[in-house]
């Protein structure tokens, strides 16, 4: 949970591995919200890409408030998502996001973004079901997202499977099949991982038990949530380092905060805000610090390493924008796929929403990548 009235301005203080700073003073992940009363491009009737879990005006949430706000960095105007220009720029690529369901809820976004253009051909994937893949034919542009939400293997080890309080084993140091058997043919890859790391595991290294978070297990050391965190980006980092073929360019997308507030999920916690707090009221708590900050020095080192190989490591610094918006998330207006909305959801985000920043800061990655800079 994010507390209220414990805010100072939140900035990394590590350094990035590359200049997010545009122009000659601007940083784009540093800014502020400001009232939009325009609102999103597009809505859940033009864009059939969105889940019901993420559906929010479809399942009856009455404010829209929260739709009719734009990030706008301290030094700079941040510049609309534009559909052709983005598929200009992946022409004749690839994109994959890999991670949990908040990957599959940026794909979904940004899938919504380039509605505009067209929608893409959907691609089966039988030995991976969770994961999802699509074609933009005109484009020959492929986007998928590859469903790893420990990033690496897990085999869930009790009968509770699909509930917060399943035991899962965590082999911290084996990539995950679905994406590691797939991903060397991919351009960009967005990498992002988070709560499910505040669940039981227990800890494997070399196929052996070394250690455990929240497993009550006799004779197993305790290990913080952050231990497994760690271990999980340093593999991923580390495969991608070691596949031959891969070529592409890797983006970290940085902790996407729940915004539980007067109790935790479990506890009669809820998100019921309408719009967005300021700097001054929330911050990130908790583990949330450290993992943000395990996950920038991980991709530090990736990125001195990968310079001997001529690869790119990228930091998409999303938690500063997102921290601010306890009004983002579906709530109760947000359905788990064959389930009742008896608990609400304050970690998944509404589509349209707050989310779709992530891919307007994703637009403007890819134009340095390319040599432009922001507004260009």
């Amino acid at each position: 949970m994010i507390p209220l009235n414990l805010f100072s301005h939140f900035s990394s203080p590590w350094p990035s591995p590359v200049s997010t700073k545009l122009g000659k003073k601007c940083d784009m992940f540093r800014g502020r919200w400001v009232q939009f009363p325009k609102g999103p491009s597009y809505t859940n009737v033009t864009c059939h890409h969105i889940f019901d879990q993420q559906n929010c005006m479809k399942l009856g949430r009455p404010d829209t408030e929260f739709l009719k706000w734009r990030w706008k960095p301290d030094e700079c105007e941040l510049p609309f998502f534009d559909a052709a220009q983005f598929l200009e720029l992946v022409r004749g690529k690839s994109m994959a996001f890999i991670g949990d369901s908040l990957a599959r809820n940026q794909m979904e976004s940004l899938l919504c973004l380039l509605a505009s253009e067209g929608d893409p051909v959907a691609v089966s994937n039988t030995k991976y079901p969770l994961s999802k893949s699509c074609l933009y034919t005109d484009y020959n542009f492929t986007v998928a997202s590859f469903w790893s939400p420990y990033l690496v293997k897990d085999i869930v080890a009790k009968p509770t499977a699909g509930t917060a309080d399943s035991l899962t084993n965590v082999y911290v140091d084996e990539a995950h099949e679905a994406w590691m058997s797939q991903i060397e043919k991919f351009s960009y890859v967005i990498v992002s991982a988070g709560i499910w790391f505040f669940r039981p595991q227990v800890y494997y290294e070399n196929g052996n038990i070394v250690g455990c978070h929240l497993c009550h297990k006799k004779n197993v050391t305790n290990l913080t949530a952050l231990y497994g965190y760690r271990k999980a980006f340093q593999t991923t980092f580390r495969t991608l380092l070691r596949l031959k073929n891969f070529k592409g360019v890797t983006f970290l997308r940085t902790v996407s905060p729940s915004h539980f507030e007067n109790g935790e999920w479990n506890t009669g916690g809820n998100c019921v805000r309408t719009k967005p707090v300021s700097s001054k009221e929330m911050r990130l708590e908790g583990l949330y610090p450290e993992m943000y900050s395990t996950q920038v020095e991980e991709l530090n080192a990736a990125e001195k390493l990968g310079r001997k190989r001529g690869l790119k490591f990228r930091l998409l610094d999303t938690t500063e924008a997102l921290v601010v918006r306890p009004d983002g998330h579906p709530g109760y207006y947000g359905k788990r796929v064959h389930e009742n909305m008896t608990i609400p959801d304050c970690v998944h985000w509404c589509l349209p929403g707050p989310i779709d920043t992530w891919n307007e800061f994703l637009l403007q990655m890819l134009k340095m990548e390319g040599g432009s800079s922001l507004g260009q």
